[in-house]
């Protein structure tokens, strides 16, 4: 169980549930499947998949949590094709015009017949809960998938107040930084992927992969003033990870020797197997999360304290 992603959520309040009452309010917001005539659904799922039934599985004060979504796949150009057609066959037997309010009541009618026949795609995302660290970690690669998640929790629990964190220092301007100097802070070091983008919004865009990040090229788009939207770094010889400029980080990659720390587990335990890699996991990001604030600054004085929620 290693995330390739990582989605940052700050916990405003202490997190004082244990494992058996967080799993207790979980039962109520359980996966189930769509409806014949919904088109997705999104719950709970034991994060053991078929080899457990608990809904939290907790390791080292660590609580891993799976949430699933299955989603109708219905196609808008199947739909507005379809209703086309029927608006065409009306104006030629009727010999008279669709309006368009009439069009939007056939995709309505067209969508309707075409649910219960829908395909399903079913995705699950990972995250755990560092209740003495104040974290909410998601594997998603998107944000906006992440706060998904984030909301469904807060719905189990009541409230949840939890928000990406907030650092002292801008970001983008940290990391253009250390693209100018050729060099990172701390224990991070530079890798060979960038994004830069020009300071307007409608401004040029450059995307470089696998290149040597302080050759000249490079340097040429610092000094013409763009500044550094996504950076692949390494971390302690141990990570390897592209960040971007609203510290999420995409690409998460444990090297060998983080990872051979399971090699003795036997790969026939599933379940021993997901509690070594959980714990090896947890164990290295936990530095890594810290030295990752740190370079930013550490987080800004009101960010513990007063995350603004829903």
């Amino acid at each position: 169980m290693w995330f390739r992603n990582l989605q940052l959520f700050r916990l405003a309040q202490p997190f004082t549930l244990s494992a058996e009452e967080l799993d207790e309010r979980l039962q109520e917001g359980l996966f189930r499947r769509c409806g014949s005539l919904e088109m997705s659904t999104f719950g709970w799922v034991p994060p053991l998949g078929r080899k457990g039934t608990q809904l939290v599985h907790a390791a080292n004060g660590y609580l891993m949590l799976c949430a699933c979504k299955e989603d109708k796949i219905l196609p808008a150009s199947v739909v507005r094709a379809l209703a086309n057609e029927r608006a065409a066959q009306i104006e030629e037997e009727q010999a008279r015009p669709v309006r368009r309010k009439e069009r939007i009541a056939l995709r309505e009618e067209v969508l309707h017949d075409l649910l219960p026949k829908a395909l399903t795609r079913t995705t699950r995302m990972f995250a755990y809960i560092a209740p003495r660290d104040g974290w909410l970690v998601v594997d998603s690669p998107n944000r906006k998938r992440a706060e998904e998640l984030v909301s469904l929790l807060r719905k189990s629990l009541g409230s949840l107040e939890a928000a990406p964190p907030r650092v002292q220092d801008d970001p983008a301007g940290v990391l253009t930084g250390w693209l100018v100097a050729g060099e990172c802070g701390g224990r991070f070091t530079l890798g060979d992927e960038c994004e830069l983008r020009a300071r307007d919004k409608e401004g040029a865009v450059v995307r470089c992969r696998r290149q040597d990040l302080t050759a000249e090229e490079i340097r040429g788009h610092l000094k013409a003033g763009k500044r550094v939207t996504k950076l692949a770094l390494g971390w302690n010889e141990r990570i390897e990870f592209v960040l971007s400029d609203d510290l999420g980080i995409k690409r998460l990659r444990f090297q060998d020797i983080v990872q051979e720390q399971t090699v003795d587990v036997s790969a026939d335990d599933e379940i021993a197997r997901f509690d070594a890699d959980f714990a090896v996991m947890t164990l290295e990001l936990k530095p890594f999360l810290a030295d990752l604030l740190a370079a930013f600054g550490g987080e800004a004085v009101e960010a513990r304290g007063k995350s603004a929620m829903a």
